[in-house]
């Protein structure tokens, strides 16, 4: 029997794997974690585990005791604080007999600076890269860049402390937190041309299998609704960057459309946000994830059935002696 433990089972991207693995692979025996005790997370996993915070100085060793007493295979990271920090102990969680889901490990610690990043594609000269700087004057940037600046956090995840600056006041109260903590991008496309696109690649500068999305975000940054899209006007950029990165497996390119094509957002070099919903359509990349890296199955593309999903509110009830589903 495989055994998988998803980490960050309360969220969507945690719950969207176990959900999927369920449907996929039927027979695994999944384990969920999360920091809250509270949460819908035991509805979708065989063990539910309460794990302390990532940074807390004794995680690992939690971790480490977790992956043993349920003898996992394989750990799936639902948060990106997990990717990060299973990066950095790959090498410890082998040795336990554990097979963390994760990519590229140069690619990895780029995605964790977004300004790094940018440096990069540049360097590469990768021709759907944003134009970004570090500069703080209003009047130089405007010029540049147009109207409204975007002010982007140089790490963090979806959409989260982005600002639209249209005016100097709106730029002033953030002007000392660029080039530590912000950067700056003019505004790509309109927000009706977002794209998510997910592809399992191969580590050898291509990738196996894909499916793109058209989406809107919620506050939260998530993907609240999204369309099935043909990929084919972003397949060149995305070959470029596999070829440069090499990512392997799960890997999510997020694009805006303007007047001179796809431009880049960001990867996520993980799975996203958007996973349950690809899943809906026909791309398990989760499913696949088990087969290629526990029993050495190559993906192919599968059938994607056309159509939209909308995200909504609705809850799990949990009796004292049974749940409601």
């Amino acid at each position: 029997m495989t055994r998988v433990l998803v980490s960050g089972a309360s969220g969507i991207v945690g719950y969207g794997i176990l959900r999927a693995l369920r449907q996929a692979r039927p027979e695994c025996f999944l384990v969920g974690t999360s920091i809250y005790d509270d949460s819908v997370a035991p509805a979708f996993c065989d063990v539910f585990e309460q794990a302390p915070r990532t940074d807390d100085p004794g995680y690992l060793e939690w971790l480490m005791t977790t992956l043993k007493k349920h003898q996992i295979n394989m750990l799936m990271p639902g948060i990106e604080a997990d990717m990060y920090h299973w990066t950095q102990h790959a090498t410890d969680i082998r040795a336990a007999g554990s097979m963390p889901l994760l990519n590229h490990p140069d690619l990895t610690a780029l995605c964790e600076d977004k300004w790094a990043f940018f440096q990069h594609l540049k360097a590469a000269g990768i021709a759907c890269a944003i134009d970004s700087a570090l500069e703080d004057d209003f009047d130089i940037l405007s010029q540049k860049f147009g109207m409204p600046l975007l002010l982007k956090p140089r790490k963090g995840f979806g959409s989260k402390g982005i600002v639209r600056a249209s005016t100097r006041e709106a730029f002033a109260p953030h002007k000392a937190q660029i080039g530590v903590h912000l950067m700056v991008q003019p505004l790509v496309g309109t927000d009706e041309e977002e794209f998510t696109i997910s592809a399992f690649c191969d580590a050898k500068g291509g990738y196996f299998a894909a499916m793109g999305l058209r989406r809107k975000l919620s506050r939260d940054g998530f993907t609240d609704k999204a369309e099935v899209i043909d990929i084919t006007p972003f397949e060149a950029s995305m070959q470029a960057l596999c070829q440069l990165f090499r990512p392997v497996g799960p890997t999510n390119f997020q694009f805006r459309v303007g007047a001179g094509g796809p431009k880049l957002l960001e990867i996520n070099p993980r799975i996203s946000s958007a996973t349950s919903i690809r899943t809906a359509f026909g791309y398990n990349e989760s499913a696949m994830a088990l087969g290629f890296f526990l029993d050495g199955q190559i993906p192919t593309q599968p059938l994607i059935r056309s159509g939209r999903a909308v995200r909504y509110i609705d809850e799990h009830v949990f009796y004292e002696d049974s749940i409601h589903l």
